[in-house]
């Protein structure tokens, strides 16, 4: 019988992909025994820091995204409508999050009752009545606003790509680290103990030697 693991989850409010893949990680891991910490991260810090654009930054992928997850929701059995806008600015939602739990630290119905805020109903996310509700609904338990808080935010996302996180939703188990929606199955097996893992192939891929590097454009040659 496989030991009890501890999952990190990563997640952003902003990422229709990290609300499909909170609402389905019950379910993929039925049966085995875990315990989950639910990290609230700034997903465009993370951006920023790899010099990359987000899935709806990029004309095409961004329609490709929104069509996708619409399907993907609907494949899953999940309540999802896009919100009246995105993206949005995460923030206040993000510092919600952390405020609700003394130590920031927001258990799986602060995460679900904001993920479900943004996906479900097409409202505005960030519509400041709304969040005036979302609030007194929540009662947190600090000032969302206050320093404690930013600086916790701060805080997760540097945890968050020290350890090589480079996007949401990302699950941590031991040193492995699982990224995406259809990554679920991967994060379940390894908790079951499958063999794999501990093979050559895990570690191979990493030492792949890189064949071509590109280097983004500099604006003023352009």
């Amino acid at each position: 019988m496989p030991s009890l693991k501890h999952i990190t989850f990563y997640l952003d409010f902003i990422s229709p992909y990290a609300y499909l893949a909170f609402e389905k990680l019950p379910q993929a891991l039925q049966g085995l025994s875990y315990s989950v910490t639910y990290k609230p991260v700034l997903f465009a810090s993370m951006l920023k820091h790899h010099g990359q654009l987000g899935p709806a930054e990029m004309a095409g992928k961004r329609e490709w995204t929104y069509r996708q997850v619409l399907w993907l929701a609907d494949q899953q059995g999940t309540p999802l409508q896009m919100p009246a806008a995105h993206p949005f600015n995460p923030l206040a939602l993000l510092r919600l999050a952390l405020a609700c739990d003394a130590g920031g630290q927001p258990n799986r119905y602060v995460c679900e009752t904001i993920f479900r805020h943004v996906w479900t109903g097409g409202a505005e996310a960030t519509d400041p009545d709304r969040l005036d509700s979302l609030g007194d609904l929540l009662a947190p338990a600090q000032d969302p606003a206050g320093e404690a808080v930013k600086a916790q935010l701060k805080g997760n996302t540097s945890e968050a790509i020290e350890r090589g996180v480079f996007g949401v939703p990302a699950m941590q188990v031991d040193d492995k680290l699982f990224w995406g929606l259809d990554s679920l199955p991967m994060l379940r097996d390894y908790l079951m103990g499958t063999p794999w893992f501990s093979g050559a192939d895990w570690e191979a891929a990493a030492a792949l030697p890189v064949g071509l590097a590109r280097t983004a454009p500099n604006p003023r040659s352009v």
